[in-house]
């Protein structure tokens, strides 16, 4: 439930890389739609940037067109499918959801998704709501019915240089669930973020960049965003 704003306090630096494009999912309500719409707007080639939720959908992208994605970046995502508990509470909420009106992501969802403490920052509490009240109710819904298999057999074939990075205080995407992805993906390196919760891109920016910018060694590399 994240737009560009996300990514707004390391947008001017990415850009030294050449200028970033984001992705729209549009109505798309597989991971595979999902990835086809992103493709259709992204350029020839670029560095992948996938965030959470844009993870899964950035592993697809190099599935379906590996030759145009030159280097890619997770941040804070897994290659775990929802188990069955899991799943069928997402189901209720999407139900309860489409019934009633859309409020934004409730104080506890985006607190938790913050280092513990930022819980009570409003500022970044006000964001993530705003936020997911422009991306809406529809995609809410469409996101939490989404069905996010696991699929660690398949990361052998991303073939692309691989960075995953981590937050160690993330409460929604562990440090194991980055070391299962480091494992499966030839030659992918881990970076480790401090003192930050699940959202990596405005909780740590400096930090984020910093790893990026290190990392990046392709002169005008091209950054594109699901």
């Amino acid at each position: 439930m994240c737009d560009e704003d996300l990514w707004a306090n390391i947008r001017p630096g990415l850009s030294a890389f050449g200028p970033p494009h984001f992705g729209d999912y549009g109505a798309g309500a597989t991971l595979a739609e999902m990835a086809a719409r992103v493709l259709k707007s992204a350029p020839a080639q670029f560095t992948l940037i996938g965030f959470s939720m844009g993870g899964y959908v950035a592993r697809e992208i190099a599935r379906q067109e590996p030759e145009r994605v030159e280097a890619l970046i997770l941040i804070a995502t897994s290659t775990r499918g929802d188990g069955p508990e899991r799943t069928l509470q997402k189901d209720d909420l999407a139900r309860l959801s489409q019934r009633s009106s859309f409020r934004g992501l409730s104080r506890l969802a985006r607190r938790t998704s913050l280092h513990p403490e930022r819980m009570d920052n409003e500022i970044l509490l006000d964001r993530l709501q705003a936020m997911a009240l422009r991306v809406g109710k529809e995609a809410f819904v469409r996101q939490l019915r989404l069905v996010r298999g696991g699929s660690q057999n398949e990361l052998k074939n991303i073939l692309s240089p691989t960075l995953v990075v981590a937050a160690r205080q993330d409460q929604l995407r562990s440090i194991k669930e980055a070391d299962e992805l480091v494992a499966g993906i030839p030659d992918a390196k881990l970076a480790i973020i401090e003192n930050s919760g699940h959202m990596i891109p405005m909780e740590q920016p400096d930090q984020l960049l910093g790893v990026i910018t290190q990392w990046l060694t392709q002169p005008k590399a091209k950054i594109f965003v699901p």
